[in-house]
């Protein structure tokens, strides 16, 4: 219940901090035509960002805020939709490079400690359930575990398959962060009717999917610990 509040808490803040900024006019209104601006760029906008996505991944840089940038600028619904098969299509590409030319540096780097080891352990195991655990826990950033899960003994299509699930409610929550700061720019910048009410409902929507977000992260730590796939000691 704890770590349930701090979600809630952390969730709360993001959104007040963020609707106070995006009330200052100069900011909003740069934010909303940036948006715009993607939008009518089309494909072109779209496969952009799909570029940009991709090459973050394999560089390590974290995918959050371009998720979050892809709600900001797609809204909910279009936002899930490129996000999904462009996040899948990253952890793929990472997961293979990881298996071919880069796993000696890989094994070198993540593949000596216990975490690990426990890890490897439970996936030849539980392969897919295991998989689509770690995805669902914060136990590695989601750029690492790619290239963590490179260099064990899950085959690539359950791999793929299990990612895809594990993967979903996080992005569903950052994409959803993104389309609230979204309409908070249009809201202040005098680009929405009803903005006031519509952010609203979306900040409810946002604190009901950070709360099982949450609450599905600590289900998934939990029963990672029964698999044997954590370790209390630091890899």
């Amino acid at each position: 219940m704890k770590k349930l509040a701090i979600g809630i808490t952390i969730a709360i803040v993001i959104i007040g901090g963020g609707v106070l900024l995006l009330r200052s006019p100069p900011v909003s209104h740069a934010i909303a035509t940036a948006a715009e601006w993607a939008r009518g760029a089309g494909m072109v906008g779209v496969v952009g960002f799909m570029i940009v996505y991709i090459l973050a991944t394999l560089l390590f840089l974290p995918g959050s805020v371009l998720t979050i940038a892809a709600g900001f600028t797609y809204r909910l619904g279009w936002g899930i939709a490129l996000v999904v098969p462009t996040s899948l299509v990253a952890a793929t590409l990472a997961f293979s490079v990881g298996r071919t030319l880069a796993r000696g540096k890989i094994e070198r780097r993540f593949g000596t400690g216990p975490k690990f080891k426990a890890i490897d352990r439970a996936i030849g195991q539980r392969g897919a359930v295991v998989v689509a655990l770690l995805r669902l826990s914060p136990v590695f950033p989601f750029v690492v575990l790619n290239y963590v899960l490179s260099i064990t003994a899950v085959k690539p299509w359950t791999y793929v398959a299990a990612s895809a699930i594990g993967m979903l409610p996080g992005t569903v929550l950052y994409v959803y962060l993104g389309s609230l700061a979204g309409t908070a720019a249009e809201a202040a910048s005098g680009g929405a009717g009803g903005g006031g009410l519509r952010l609203g409902l979306l900040a409810a929507g946002l604190v009901a999917t950070a709360v099982v977000v949450v609450i599905v992260a600590k289900l998934a730590r939990r029963e990672l610990g029964r698999s044997g796939a954590t370790s209390n000691e630091h890899a």
